[in-house]
């Protein structure tokens, strides 16, 4: 699927949130890639968690990533340019978290989880809803 060049800056910028997130509570693909591929950007779960896969470091997820490849389920552009976006973010994400309080970051941290949480929990509800005609 041809991808247009504002939805990568878009993808390339959300990466960037995701790097700043990984620098400052030492999370990223699982929790917060994923999630923000399929609500914002509109991938299927299973592009999602394979495009992710791409910026994993070796080996580590090498071998999902190759299982993700052979079903089709990997957006190699996509992946490719999440990469630098990670890479910049983790490296301000850092640069931020030394001068956080701990208690402050365990806060916003537990928030991000429970709003992201919460989409993804309710976004298929209101999908179902909204196409049931109820």
């Amino acid at each position: 699927m041809p991808e247009s060049r504002a939805r990568l800056i878009g993808i390339f910028f959300t990466a960037c949130v995701v790097g700043v997130a990984s620098g400052l509570f030492g999370i990223g693909g699982g929790v917060l890639l994923v999630p923000l591929l399929v609500l914002l950007h509109f991938f299927g779960q299973h592009r999602a968690q394979g495009t992710s896969l791409i910026a994993m470091v070796p080996p580590t997820g090498l071998l999902a990533f190759l299982a993700y490849y052979r079903a089709g389920a990997v957006d190699i552009r996509t992946g490719l340019l999440i990469i630098p976006g990670i890479i910049i973010g983790g490296f301000i994400g850092s640069k931020i978290a030394v001068g956080l309080p701990a208690a402050k970051m365990r806060r916003v941290f537990a928030v991000i989880l429970f709003v992201l949480g919460a989409f993804e929990f309710f976004n298929p509800l209101v999908h179902w809803a909204a196409h049931s005609g109820h």
